[in-house]
């Protein structure tokens, strides 16, 4: 499926305004605001936390999957999706992420 079609399956972030990726050592790494070009990310973010309870390997591997035809473009354009490129170095280093999610 494409990565739209995967995130109609995906729960809704309407009552959400941000969401933080908290590092090992309790500092913020990341927010992915809830506005256009980013809430799809955030959504797929929130829906892996959920689910696996962080962001670990076992959660990039899915979000990876989930991304679908944007994986294959950001493995050949680093760069150009850092919320994927953040996914492909979960995996490389095993170092997560616990996730804050900011309510609107």
């Amino acid at each position: 499926m494409a990565f739209a079609d995967n995130l109609q399956q995906l729960p809704s972030i309407d009552h959400l305004a941000e969401l933080r990726l908290m590092d090992a050592q309790g500092q913020v790494a990341a927010v992915i605001p809830n506005q256009p070009g980013k809430a799809g990310s955030l959504r797929l973010y929130a829906a892996l936390a959920a689910k696996h309870g962080s962001l670990n390997a076992a959660a990039a591997q899915e979000g990876l999957e989930l991304f679908a035809e944007h994986t294959e473009s950001a493995r050949q354009h680093p760069g150009s999706h850092p919320n994927i490129d953040r996914l492909f170095k979960i995996i490389a280093t095993g170092q997560g992420y616990t996730v804050e999610l900011v309510a609107a």
